[in-house]
């Protein structure tokens, strides 16, 4: 690489703060040699930006949902592409998409897609039929014509390459690999992720009356307050403890001492079925049996380690039984704890970002 560093931008539509992945890839394209640029938006409730070895920039919206914020924004997009110099710039998500595209094929650079999931078939568009429309006709225009494309699970990647009919890389959602700091671990169930729709919260609260030790939930999301309406009106406080957004050092205290990882979904759009969730890693570095569903990238997985129980229905019984006989199975639960300590040797980032890097390098 020449002393003129090729400079990258990535576009995510989210506060920078608490993308985890982006400060993986981005802190990873630095350090590979390049010069990163992340730009996100500033939310009412930001935090300041934490110190990273790339640079950050956020966009401060005048809407922040709804039809009109994605247009604001994208439109803001453009604007600050227009009068900042890339290289490459790197769409992440359709709805950061079209200003990718378009600033690229002005300036003549290269354009690639980051696919964190299967955009047009996530949960919150099933009862939408125009607005899934809308980012299907998205997803067909733009996408074949981006110059390199990668994403998460080896099933959406073959569904996008069918797609753009170019071979889709695979760039999983993996953690550092981490060293345990405390090994003992406490009685109680972890959830940490976002509290969207179809996440399979209802359900694990349902079965929380049969489960003898509690759960955390370490998150927020839109259905936040209907989750703590549901525990408040079964009367489960003592059984379910919300702990909102935590920060990583902190998130991670809770993760390595908690007994077992929550990682359910509904089947109820592709993009769960397909989805392969940096829980399910994050887990596996925590040396914690964990409870997930039996979709095909899990499944896969659990072939190569078995590091999880995968559950063939979501329902509170279901639940129930899969837990309680974890627990009371020690001999099983020791098992996935070793296969956990096999497993996170070879699923880390530290291994994971090279197919990254090779990425970039052929650009």
């Amino acid at each position: 690489m020449s002393d003129k560093k090729t400079k990258i931008t990535c576009l995510v539509i989210n506060d920078l703060n608490t993308d985890q992945r982006m400060h993986r890839i981005c802190g990873t394209l630095s350090t590979a040699g390049y010069d990163v640029t992340l730009v996100g938006r500033i939310l009412p409730s930001s935090a300041e930006l934490s110190t990273q070895s790339f640079q950050q920039v956020r966009l401060k919206c005048f809407w922040n949902s709804g039809f009109l914020f994605y247009f604001e924004y994208n439109i803001r997009l453009l604007f600050w592409l227009l009068f900042h110099k890339s290289d490459i710039i790197n769409a992440i998500d359709l709805d950061t998409i079209i200003p990718a595209f378009f600033m690229a094929k002005l300036k003549g650079k290269k354009v690639v897609y980051d696919a964190h999931e299967w955009f047009p078939y996530c949960p919150e568009l099933t009862e939408k039929p125009k607005v899934k429309g809308f980012w299907q006709k998205v997803e067909k225009i733009f996408v074949p014509r981006m110059d390199k494309v990668y994403t998460v699970s080896q099933s959406i990647a073959h569904e996008l390459s069918t797609l753009c009919r170019q071979d889709v890389k695979l760039v999983r959602n993996m953690p550092w690999e981490k060293s345990l700091s405390n090994t003992e671990k406490k009685k109680y169930l972890l959830y940490q992720g976002a509290l969207n729709i179809g996440r399979g919260l209802e359900a694990m609260i349902d079965a929380m009356h049969e489960i003898k030790i509690p759960l955390y939930i370490a998150g927020k999301g839109d259905i936040e307050n209907d989750l703590k309406q549901r525990v408040k009106s079964q009367h489960l406080e003592d059984k379910v403890i919300f702990l909102g957004n935590l920060k990583p050092d902190i998130l991670w205290t809770y993760t390595q001492e908690a007994m077992m990882g929550i990682n359910l979904l509904e089947n109820t759009c592709l993009n769960y079925y397909y989805s392969l969730a940096n829980k399910f890693f994050d887990y596996v570095q925590a040396e914690i049996p964990q409870i997930s569903m039996n979709f095909p990238e899990y499944q896969k997985m659990n072939q190569e380690f078995e590091v999880a129980v995968l559950l063939d229905e979501l329902t509170p019984k279901a639940i129930v039984k899969s837990i309680s006989d974890l627990i009371e199975n020690k001999e099983k639960y020791t098992y996935l704890s070793e296969q956990c300590r096999y497993a996170k040797a070879v699923w880390n980032w530290e291994n994971e970002q090279k197919a990254l890097i090779a990425i970039y390098e052929q650009l």
